[in-house]
């Protein structure tokens, strides 16, 4: 039997003052607790209470993540009714000032792995430890080198995955027992890190090539091998190599790449949902897409493929995208580009003025896109002067600055509801505030991962489907996009954060059902609503 301070300092277990005084009799923990017995509700009034003096972001933070290393299913009780108010906490954009003091602010792991590609032999070992006996069926996995808008910050990352499993579990109910956050510490090419005294992580330039895809190699291998029903969420990994990785296991293991696959399809659902308030068709859509990182290129990618699922051929679908990085209008002859930019360049021969679209107005005055898309994480650059030129053509212009936090945005919403009149169809990467103009109140989409990812999940693991493919997942998307109201002026082109969980499941079912129709389950699952009722997590004591 495990002792009392064993019971108490073990979050999975610990109920805290809720153990009844037949379980503290039973578990020795008569005597280690407060006399009174409080009922989970109680507990969350009290920890919310508690939650509210709280002054500073960050000090909440702080708050609720010595409560999720204390108690999970309190924890947990509680975020489930403050979800939208918690997740700008755990997660982005709090998240990044957390990372930025992760070596001042440790004090314990968090149930994470650290995995070192300097000690390559130990990753089975310390999966092994990390894991305990519990069966893990979710990994999400960072590299830490492109952390939301901040960057390379070495170990500090593992908050990334932490924070993405926190979402995780409390809009889709993936039970926080089934879960492993992880780091692969490759080193760090932040200098202000490599010279602290204080930096948790390997204190040398990030190791490239052959021995990082090894060690990457190694991992995936190790972690198939221990857990053979994981399905494996990439995050925050380096332009240079996210792509490389995702095409390397996408056919070949349950796996998910967030800045690749997520930002594509929630961004796609955008557009989707805005379409549904025009009417027009996808298929007559012209896309740009301005900054073409990872999360530039998915983007261009999903729309592609969603492009081919409506009929179009391959080179009828990229001849209806353009991206727009610092060079200006991507061509074949343009310097530097990644496999994942050459697939969707340009010719010069297309255009009388090619050597002049350098810059993005000139880009916007010479296509006319029907879809403008941001996420170059630099800020203005969606001009008044782009967006008129824009919308001097485009009745329903479908602009999406995503690029965040806030001070990193390529315009606001209000801005753009001004510029052009109250046509354009908007979502924006973070929160944005209802926009009031000639007597209509405009409610702006957050274009946030977290609307797909969790409910996606969810249907992955119950399903115990073996791949993600492209149909599941432009399935997912057209159920995201299919939740707006087209009833009244000004409606969101997504539906709102605030109602997260009831979305979550229902993308959960659709994505299960698309794997039971497409063959891909591990096991015999007939019906996926009974599959996502079975497979859901709720944080009540046992």
């Amino acid at each position: 039997m495990k002792t009392a301070q064993e019971i108490i300092n073990n979050p999975f277990i610990n109920k805290g003052t809720a153990f009844t005084l037949e379980e503290r009799k039973a578990l020795k923990l008569v005597g280690v607790l407060p006399t009174v017995v409080q009922t989970l509700e109680q507990q969350v009034a009290q920890t919310y209470q508690e939650f509210q003096k709280k002054v500073s972001d960050l000090e909440k933070r702080v708050y609720l993540m010595t409560l999720f290393n204390t108690n999970r299913t309190l924890f947990y009780a509680l975020m489930s009714q403050h979800v939208e108010e918690f997740m700008p906490i755990v997660y982005d954009p709090t998240v990044a000032d957390a990372i930025r003091q992760y070596d001042e602010l440790f004090m314990k792991p968090q149930d994470a792995a650290f995995l070192s590609i300097d000690h390559p032999d130990e990753i089975e070992e310390a999966l092994k430890n990390a894991a305990g006996d519990r069966d893990i069926r979710l990994i999400v996995v960072t590299d830490a080198e492109e952390i939301l808008g901040i960057g390379d910050w070495g170990i500090g990352g593992v908050a990334i995955s932490i924070g993405k499993l926190m979402v995780y579990t409390a809009a889709a109910g993936i039970n926080p027992n089934q879960v492993l956050p992880l780091v692969l510490d490759v080193g760090t090419n932040n200098k202000q890190l490599i010279e602290d005294p204080l930096y948790l992580g390997n204190r040398h330039p990030r190791v490239r090539g052959e021995a990082y895809y090894d060690f990457v190699d190694k991992f995936v291998s190790t972690a198939e091998r221990l857990f053979p029903r994981l399905y494996l969420h990439w995050e925050d990994f380096g332009r240079s190599n996210a792509a490389t990785i995702l095409e390397k296991y996408r056919n070949r293991i349950t796996t998910f790449n967030d800045d690749v696959q997520g930002t594509g399809i929630v961004a796609l659902a955008g557009i989707l949902g805005a379409l549904e308030i025009s009417k027009e068709k996808f298929t007559d859509q012209r896309v740009m897409v301005f900054g073409a990182g990872t999360a530039g290129v998915g983007i261009a990618t999903q729309i592609s493929e969603e492009f081919k699922q409506q009929g179009l051929s391959d080179s009828e679908a990229r001849a209806r995208i353009y991206l727009v990085d610092k060079q200006g209008l991507l061509f074949e002859d343009t310097e530097d580009l990644t496999e994942g930019q050459k697939h969707f360049v340009r010719q010069r021969a297309e255009f009388d003025n090619a050597s002049s679209l350098t810059d993005l107005y000139h880009a916007v005055k010479a296509v006319h896109p029907s879809v403008l898309i941001g996420t170059s994480t630099t800020p203005g650059m969606f001009s008044e002067e782009v967006v008129k030129e824009m919308a001097s053509v485009v009745k329903r212009p479908i602009i999406f600055p995503l690029s965040n936090p806030t001070e990193l945005a390529e315009a606001t919403a209000k801005d753009l509801i001004h510029w052009t009149d109250g046509r354009a169809l908007i979502a924006t990467g973070v929160p944005s505030a209802p926009v009031v103009y000639n007597g209509i109140t405009y409610n702006i989409g957050q274009a946030n991962n977290a609307l797909m990812y969790p409910g996606l999940g969810l249907g992955i693991i119950a399903s115990t489907a073996k791949l993600v493919t492209q149909t599941l997942l432009s399935e997912a998307a057209h159920a995201l996009g299919g939740i707006v109201d087209t009833s009244k002026p000004g409606a969101a082109v997504l539906p709102p954060v605030e109602k997260l969980t009831e979305f979550s499941e229902h993308i959960a079912i659709v994505v299960a059902e698309s794997a039971i129709k497409q063959g891909l389950t591990r096991e015999k699952i007939e019906d996926a609503r009974k599959a996502i009722k079975a497979a859901k997590w709720y944080p009540k004591y046992e």
